[in-house]
């Protein structure tokens, strides 16, 4: 293996590593909030319809989440569903939103 090789490997490992403890740091203080993101803007994914980072296809979809701040996931004022139905932040997935 060329020392190019095993530089750029070496700085792969040392960038994910990096990453890796930004977003461990970004995350203190804050908890996972299912379905209250907007499409295409969720933290990442619970299930199917998902895989990460801005891939939810619907408003509000309810196993995506994101991170809030700590205590106002449920809290937080959402539109009501299209039955008049209040939707709420969930610290769990949801079943609802969830795209065809």
């Amino acid at each position: 293996m060329s020392n190019t090789t095993k530089t750029i490997i070496l700085a792969s490992a040392v960038a994910t590593a990096v990453a890796g403890l930004a977003t461990t740091a970004a995350a203190a203080g804050d908890e996972k909030c299912y379905g209250v993101s907007l499409a295409g803007e969720n933290d990442c994914a619970a299930g199917p319809g998902t895989s990460c980072a801005g891939t939810s296809t619907v408003d509000y979809q309810g196993n995506a989440w994101s991170l809030v701040p700590e205590g106002t996931c449920t809290a937080m004022e959402l539109p009501a569903m299209d039955d008049g139905s209040a939707r709420m932040g969930s610290l769990e997935a949801l079943e609802r939103d969830i795209p065809a």
